[in-house]
């Protein structure tokens, strides 16, 4: 029997969540490793990678919603015992994946120029912008797999490995930031390109560690390839996947539009607004395994006809996120110019670094119930119904109202706009999730 369908599910939730909270910390550790380091560069290197943050999240979540869709196959498959399937959708999933990002770093390695002028950056910031991105955009194939893999691991009930595969790239990554951003150990100073360097040469060796894992698993096929089908395979994973992608590429297309908004404010406010995405990932830490364990759980559990197990999973999940959301907030608002201080020595980027965590962390556990409101619509195999739910997010909600909040209110008007967005979102998650698992 599928090993996600037979414990408690407070068992079995907490048993996959708890090996991930260090595999989370990693993931996070990347973004704020790089932002650390960096900003001892000044301000405008700092700057520079805040306006590559929002190009980065749309590699990312083009990943990710391609994962979502392997994930959510596999785990499917192995809810009904079938392993030959499950290693069917894993090895070519796998494969799309990876061409699929090569595709996607040709476009914006020829392209790097005229997007980061659009997004605002100005004569300062543009030429450290290409020298990061340059080469970022070479190693973004290999960035992709361990993202994707993740998934497959956490659907064999694997977390642990799972975990291990991320603390692996976050590890290779903050030993070699310091050593190719500064030039130690004989190698020369390169600056950012060095941290660009760093994050490709630490995914490299996560994937090769996630190629091992796989298959040792058998869920990676090392013959047998036939080309109908991994059609089939891809076509499947795209019904799953287009959606997916399209979902997840809200969220970078909304930075994007934030990040524009408020690049006319100064680029103290994009340096701070690029170190708040870091700190916000690195907050969401332990809601965050809980998120990655969900939707394989209840892609299986949907595979084995077990609803009532899934409608308790909600339950469990959405009652984390509030009682989680509002202990970060308390913490936040005591402890934000400490934090500030941490990141960036410029007394601007502080500033308006401290009056985002004091406005947006309160609405941290709705915007938590509304991930997981579509990783559970995903998991039973509603791609398109978590795809209308994050678009009402970022395009009825969040874009309206923090350019709205910009022309009353500055750039604290963007910030409660996004509070906002975040307790209608998440209001409106539960309640949509609630009444899918009603009908079904």
């Amino acid at each position: 029997m599928s090993v996600l369908v037979q414990k408690s599910v407070k068992r079995t939730l907490v048993a996959m969540a708890l090996p991930m909270l260090a595999g989370t910390f990693a993931i996070n550790a990347y973004g704020l490793t790089d932002a650390w380091f960096v900003g001892r560069l000044g301000t405008y290197p700092l700057a520079a990678i805040g306006f590559a943050y929002p190009v980065i999240m749309l590699f990312s979540c083009v990943s990710i919603g391609l994962g979502s869709g392997i994930t959510a196959l596999t785990s499917h498959a192995l809810g009904r015992n079938d392993r030959e399937d499950a290693a069917h959708f894993a090895t070519y999933g796998l494969a799309f994946a990876g061409g699929t990002a090569a595709v996607i770093a040709i476009a914006g390695y020829l392209s790097v120029e005229p997007v980061f002028r659009q997004l605002g950056a100005d004569d300062h910031s543009l030429p450290l912008v290409i020298e990061f991105m340059q080469v970022w955009y070479l190693g973004a194939p290999v960035m992709c797999l361990p993202m994707v893999g993740n998934g497959i691991l956490i659907s064999m009930g694997d977390s642990r490995s799972a975990s291990r595969l991320m603390m692996l790239g976050a590890f290779v990554n903050l030993l070699l930031n310091p050593i190719l951003i500064f030039g130690h150990l004989g190698l020369p100073a390169l600056g950012v390109r060095g941290s660009a360097l760093a994050t490709v040469l630490a995914h490299f060796v996560s994937t090769a560690w996630l190629i091992r894992l796989l298959l040792r698993g058998g869920l990676l096929m090392t013959r047998g390839w036939r080309w109908l089908d991994a059609a089939a395979a891809v076509r499947r994973i795209l019904g799953f996947g287009i959606p997916g992608v399209l979902s997840m590429s809200l969220m970078p297309i909304s930075a994007t539009v934030i990040t524009r908004i408020l690049s006319g404010f100064g680029n103290e406010a994009v340096a701070a607004s690029g170190v708040a995405g870091r700190i916000e990932m690195f907050a969401f830490i332990i809601p965050m395994a809980l998120g990655m364990s969900i939707m394989p759980f209840v892609s299986q559990n949907f595979g084995a006809l077990r609803l009532d197990r899934i409608r308790e999973a909600a339950g469990v999940a959405y009652r984390f996120a509030m009682l989680y959301g509002i202990g970060v907030a308390l913490m936040f608002s005591v402890f934000a110019r400490p934090i500030a201080a941490v990141f960036s020595p410029d007394a601007g980027v502080a500033n308006v670094l401290v009056a985002y965590i004091r406005t947006v962390s309160f609405g941290y556990g709705l915007m938590e119930m509304h991930r997981y409101s579509a990783m559970i619509l995903t998991g039973l195999h509603r791609p398109v119904s978590s795809t209308a739910l994050n678009g009402m997010r970022v395009l009825v909600l969040l874009i309206p109202l923090s350019w709205l909040g910009a022309r009353l209110h500055g750039v604290q008007g963007v910030f409660l706009g996004r509070l906002a967005s975040d307790i209608l979102a998440g209001s409106i998650g539960a309640l949509w999730v609630h009444r899918k698992l009603k009908r079904l």
